[in-house]
């Protein structure tokens, strides 16, 4: 049979993911920072978006508003929320995971010049005070010990490697050996440093494990003795309890062994915890929730954290009219349609996080007005089904976002939690309310004959109406970090 070449037409149907789209779709699962990178980004990029400054510049409120009616007249509502709302599966590849947002992050570029001071004078009063005012890390305050220490200049070169080898806890995190090669110098050098630097404040400071960082404190205390080193060699027993094998490995009466263990509960296993660390970024709720006349809660969006961005339509008239190349004109065009989308997709993110926000608040009502008890079961379906969205998308408005509520900040994702069943029959319990409740009954124990154990915890929820299972109850007991029964019965012994 002849081989020949032939020429075949062939209709399909595919899903295509437009750049507009995918857009779209990030700024929904984007925090208010990231989005506010981003947002910087793109007005560095784009020379016909401008920053809604209309609070601040009263004068300019015609033109703004020229521009903000042009912008919200490209693109319905209904259209919006259409292309914004994509099915899970429907998504591109990269948009399945929900902390895709490593390019907006980087957005606004490498550097914050924002904050950099005028120099020459004091000018900036606030970076000043903040400089002042501003607590001392453990890094800064073992550099500061340094340069008074007098070390040779070798010695001192080392010294500050092995700061640099310092966690926020205080412990020495770097090989010395590795260290000694990597400059080129002995490693008995390198220990000698290291018992200079071990006679820094605070206490403790440079060791290498809890032992050593102990036995430092001990030794500051003047406590070291045989007896001492001999519990430090057996942290296990006194992390277990074992008072009987303490006894046998230090040589002492019970009076002695009381005494030796309150004198290692003062000592402070992380002696850098007390000095400051990289400063944390503050949590901006994005959406509050207030409780208004008759019991009903009132939903609204945190405008501070909304960044409000314009289209300059006079801008792009003029330099549309000076375009002279195709290159030029393609390029306002682009810059035009980015623009108008980006404006038009950020006003559909606030709408769709506010639309998401208010069906939380509807279905958990009861956690509002009465606590954690109150708590429902509640999954992504239930709340898209009564949106009409999908669940991909209350997915990605969920993640990363916060409510401020009368009882507190919660991230959103808080409110979703598993059911647990009814022994009646009746409504199912939040997997939440339940660990509340395990929690209570535990902490209402005060004396040895009080301790519940797992099998009576069940009985006791039973009896309220929650149907759980014995290795649930443990489950949740160690995701608190409670201990077992047996080991509160020896606390509340010891206690007595």
């Amino acid at each position: 049979m002849a081989l020949g070449a032939r020429l075949e037409v062939r209709q399909g149907q595919g899903l295509v993911i437009t750049p507009q789209l995918q857009q779209a779709i990030k700024l929904l699962q984007l925090s208010n920072l990231e989005l506010e990178a981003y947002v910087e980004g793109e007005l560095e990029r784009n020379p016909l978006l401008q920053r809604d400054d209309r609070d601040s510049e009263p004068e300019r409120e015609e033109p703004v508003r020229e521009a903000e009616d042009f912008a919200a007249d490209q693109i319905s509502d209904h259209a919006a929320a259409a292309e914004m709302d994509v099915a899970h599966d429907q998504a591109a590849p990269g948009e399945h995971a929900t902390g895709d947002a490593e390019g907006a992050a980087n957005a606004g570029g490498a550097i914050d010049w924002s904050r950099a001071g005028k120099g020459g004078s004091f000018e900036d009063t606030d970076d000043f005070e903040g400089r002042l005012t501003r607590e001392k890390t453990l890094s800064e305050h073992l550099h500061d010990q340094l340069a008074v220490a007098g070390l040779p200049a070798g010695q001192a070169a080392i010294a500050a490697v092995l700061i640099d080898g310092v966690d926020e806890g205080g412990y020495l995190r770097c090989d010395l050996e590795e260290t000694a090669e990597r400059l080129g110098c002995e490693l008995a050098v390198v220990e000698q440093v290291l018992v200079v630097l071990q006679g820094f404040e605070p206490t403790g400071v440079f060791a290498r494990d809890v032992r050593e960082c102990l036995m430092l404190q001990l030794k500051d205390l003047n406590r070291c003795d045989p007896a001492m080193m001999a519990m430090l060699d057996n942290l296990d027993l006194l992390a277990r309890r074992d008072m009987a094998g303490l006894r046998r490995a230090c040589g002492v009466d019970d009076d002695d062994l009381r005494e030796m263990i309150a004198e290692i509960r003062g000592l402070t296993p992380r002696p850098g915890a007390a000095f400051g660390g990289e400063p944390s970024q503050p949590v901006a709720p994005d959406v509050f929730v207030r409780e208004g006349a008759g019991g009903l809660w009132h939903v609204e969006l945190n405008t501070d954290t909304l960044p409000r961005v314009l289209v300059d339509q006079r801008y792009h008239a003029r330099i549309s009219g000076g375009a002279r190349t195709d290159q030029e004109k393609t390029f306002v065009a682009d810059c035009m349609a980015s623009a108008n989308w980006l404006v038009k997709s950020l006003d559909q993110r606030a709408k769709t996080i506010l639309k998401v926000a208010s069906e939380i608040v509807r279905q958990q009502d009861g956690f509002l007005a009465f606590g954690v008890e109150h708590l429902r079961p509640l999954n992504l379906k239930t709340v898209a089904d009564a949106i009409g969205m999908h669940e991909s998308t209350v997915s990605r408005v969920t993640s990363n976002k916060y409510i401020a509520t009368p009882r507190g900040l919660f991230e959103m994702k808080f409110f979703f939690t598993s059911s647990i069943a009814s022994t009646s029959g009746g409504e199912a319990h939040s997997a939440e309310s339940v660990r509340h409740k395990i929690k209570q009954l535990i902490d209402s124990e005060q004396a040895e004959a009080q301790v519940h154990s797992d099998d009576r915890i069940v009985e006791i929820l039973k009896e309220t109406g929650v149907d759980i299972a014995r290795r649930t109850v443990a489950k949740y007991r160690e995701a608190m970090r409670i201990p077992s029964s047996v080991e509160r019965r020896r606390m509340l012994r010891e206690m007595a």
